[in-house]
Parts: C-alpha cells; structure tokens; sequence
C-alpha cells in the first residue's frame, strides 16, 4: 500500500520532486524576508514595527498582478499535459507583457504612501519609516512580478530545479547585502529599513536575470518557441485574464485581509505590534515553503487536466495533503515547546527588559494561536492549488470575500471601534478566518466540480 503510494502516478515521489525544489525556494525567499526583518529588529523597535505594516501593504499590490500574471503557470501546466508544448512560449509572454504593465502601475504607489500611512493612527516615528520602506519597495516591485511570471515556464512543466537555482542565488546575494545596507558595514552606508528595501530590490532584478539567461536559449526556442511567439495574442491574452484575474484577486484579499489585521493590532501599542510582526515572520518560516507544495498541486492537476486524466490529480493532492499536515505538525512543536528561543532572535537593541519581557510573553500565546490555525492552513493551501490548477479560480474568488469579511474585516473592526479588544481576541479572529476559508476550499474540492474543468482552447489557436 505505501509503495504504490509513494511510487505510483500522483504518489509522494511525484509530488516531492516537484515540490521539494520549490519548497527550497520559498523557504530561500522566507530566509531573506526572515533576516531581513531580524536585522531590523536588532537595529531598533521602531523599525521591525514599520517592516512588517509597511512591506505587507507593498506586498498587497504586488499580491493582484503576482497572482494574475502568475496563473501562466496553469497555461504552461496544461498545454504541456495536453502534448501542445509549441503553445508554452504564448503563454508565456502574454504573462510577460501583463507584468510589464504591472511594473509601471506598481511604482505609481509610491505617490500616495504619506496619506496612506497618514491613516493607520501608528507613532510618528513608526509612520515615516513605513513611507520610506513602502516607497521603495513599490518601485522595484515590478521584478517580483516578472521574476514570478517568468518561473512559470520552469514550474508549469514540472522542472522546478532551476526555480530553486534561482532563488537560493537570490538568497545568497540579499542575506550580506542586507546586513551591509541596514547597519552600514563591509563599506556600504547605514541606511536602515532603507538599506532591506533596496537589497530586496537588487535581489528581485537578480533572480528576473538569472531565469531569463536560461529561458531565451535557442534550445527553448526549437521546442517551445520562447523567442517567436513574443507577440501578444488577444484571445489568449483574453483567458489568461478571465482565469488569472479572479486568482489575482483572490490573493491580494488575502494580503489585505493580514494587512487590515496589522494596521488594527497597531493600534494597540508598539509591544502588541511588534509582537504580532515578529510572530508573522516566525510563522512564515513553517508558512511560505508550502507554496512551493501549493504550486506544484496546481502544475500536476493541471498537467493531469491537459491529458484527460483528473485522477491523477486527485491521487496527487491526497499525496500533498499527507505531506502537508506531517510539516505543520512538525513545525507546530517547535512553536510550542522552543517559543523563547525562537523570540529571542528578534531581540531589538534599543528594547528595556521590561518591553521585551512583555513581547514575549503576548509572543508565546500568539505562536499557540500559529500553531492551531497552521493545522488548517496546510489542507487548505492544498485544496485551493489543486482547484486553481483545474481553472476553479472563481469560486477561489469568492469564498475569500465572504470568508474576510464575515470572518475577518467585520469582527476585528467591531472588537477594536466598539469594545476595545485587546490582542489575543483580534488573533482569534485571524485564526476564524485562516480555518475557515480552508474548510470551505476543501468542501468545494470535494464536490468534483474541478475535475471538469479546463483553461486551455481545445483546437490550437491560430496566430493573431
């Protein structure tokens, strides 16, 4: 029984190899967004309180095009299960030519940052460190995009390595580049949050290079066409929206429904802040990786769609559920019996005894909160890959909005306008959402509506 699950169609092995290196890649991506944030904590309170309200609204703009630009990945997914890889390069540049447009429409942000950050209500000294961080990172946002558009030539057909290659060079150039830029070392100037804005930057147009040098060879040109199809294609360009734009949405809802969640525990205090910003970026070590696993449920269903054999994407998301929830429950006891070493890495330099005795012990109970609400994430962000990959994104839509708003915008702005709620409640909150917007992926992978379901023309698309 465990040898044909592990060995068989859709079995751990498939699931793993495709998996494993972008698992290795966000966990690469947790890394520099992890030591980013920890050398601003040891460089002052004031500045881990600004990191994370400031980079999760930048990530919210991000997050729509990130996701809509993105969804090529399931293009290149099916047409590649489907026999039909001269169609690959297509679908690539129509996800090219949308993040082009994005990448202007993202640096338009930066205008608007003093008003923006003028509403939260956070200390002034926190609020001119969050415009000075959002500023830049909206920019340089635009690599992100591209960089993530780009990898879908790699992820959609299962050749995840080069993914991975990618970001661990990334990785490797932000880590020294950011403690340089942030504590003025090795030479470089003392630039603060300033200084982790611009190493992300860098590191992002590093990662679009890398992965361009390998895309545009002539090797892929012969069997892909990665070079000749540059030209956009209306009709194609057409679906990528009408699939990829709900998916968008869907993921900048999220980003702002953990974003409005900040902006309210900032009105508490900087400790509470500070606390919930140090906590997230715990969490995210045991969260970001399992996009990786997210991504790779989505490219095999996809693939399993494009060659008339849903089966071997539902095999294939039952092996990823398994190896899902055995990572969270490992990373579960971590939070649970190590929390104080894992807070202590976060220490600011210019915290009392007191002020950080306090943020631990709010952080203890909030990584328990981490803990309950991971158990559901990791069904859910499995679910939601593999019904994306079908082409599901609308109900993915959807239920986010209803699940936000019942679950998340209207309780935490009653508890915080109308009865003073204190940290822990706002948390349960985030954890009501989290749990419940995974049930509901869950239940509608179950009703088997996805295994229908299709994103690619069913006759090869003549050239416009």
């Amino acid at each position: 029984m465990f040898r044909s699950r592990y060995y068989g169609v859709g079995g751990y092995r498939e699931v793993l190899t495709v998996s494993l290196p972008l698992v290795i890649s966000m966990a690469s991506n947790t890394l520099m967004q992890f030591t980013d944030r920890m050398f601003l904590a040891s460089y002052s309170v004031d500045a881990i309180a600004a990191a994370m309200p400031a980079g999760m609204a930048a990530f919210l703009g991000i997050a729509f095009f990130m996701g809509t630009g993105g969804y090529a990945n399931v293009f290149v997914a099916q047409y590649v299960g489907a026999g039909r890889p001269q169609r690959v390069g297509a679908a690539l540049w129509q996800g090219i030519w949308f993040s082009l447009l994005a990448s202007a429409l993202l640096a338009l942000l930066a205008l608007p940052a003093e008003s923006l950050f003028s509403l939260a209500g956070h200390p002034e000294a926190v609020r001119k460190l969050e415009v000075t961080y959002f500023q830049i990172l909206a920019l340089g946002a635009g690599f992100s995009v591209l960089g993530s558009v780009m990898s879908c030539f790699y992820t959609g057909r299962g050749q995840t390595r080069v993914v991975m290659l990618a970001n661990v060079a990334g990785a490797a150039l932000n880590v020294p580049l950011d403690y340089a830029l942030i504590n003025g070392t090795w030479g470089m100037p003392e630039l603060g949050i300033a200084g982790a804005g611009i190493a992300t930057i860098v590191s992002a147009a590093f990662i679009c290079l890398f992965i361009a040098l390998l895309i545009f060879r002539q090797a892929n040109e012969v069997d892909f066409g990665v070079r000749s199809a540059w030209k956009p294609e209306r009709e194609l360009f057409g679906r990528l929206m009408r699939y990829g734009l709900p998916g968008g949405t869907q993921f900048c809802m999220d980003i702002l429904a953990i974003t409005f969640f900040i902006f309210m525990v900032g009105r508490l205090g900087r400790a509470e802040l500070a606390a919930t910003n140090i906590v997230f970026n715990i969490s995210m070590l045991a969260f970001m990786p399992m996009i990786g696993v997210h991504v790779a449920v989505s490219t095999l269903v996809g693939q399993a769609i494009g060659r008339g054999r849903p089966e071997d994407g539902a095999r294939a998301t039952t092996s990823a559920v398994h190896i899902s929830l055995l990572y969270m429950s490992l990373f579960g006891l971590v939070f649970l019996f190590l929390p104080e070493a894992l807070l202590d890495l976060f220490r600011p330099a210019d915290a009392s005894d007191a002020e950080f005795a306090a943020i631990v012990e709010a952080g203890i109970v909030l990584l328990r909160f981490v803990t309950l609400y991971n158990c559901f994430d990791a069904i859910g962000i499995i679910y939601s890959g593999a019904i994306r990959g079908a082409g599901d994104t609308m109900f993915v839509m959807k239920a986010i909005a209803v699940v936000a708003l019942l679950a998340m915008f209207l309780p935490v702005t009653i508890l915080s306008t109308i009865y003073q709620g204190n940290l822990y409640q706002l948390w349960a909150c985030a954890t009501l959402y989290i749990s419940a917007l995974s049930l509901a992926f869950a239940l509608r992978y179950r009703q088997g509506a996805w295994r229908s379901m299709s994103v690619i023309e069913s006759e090869p698309a003549r050239l416009a």
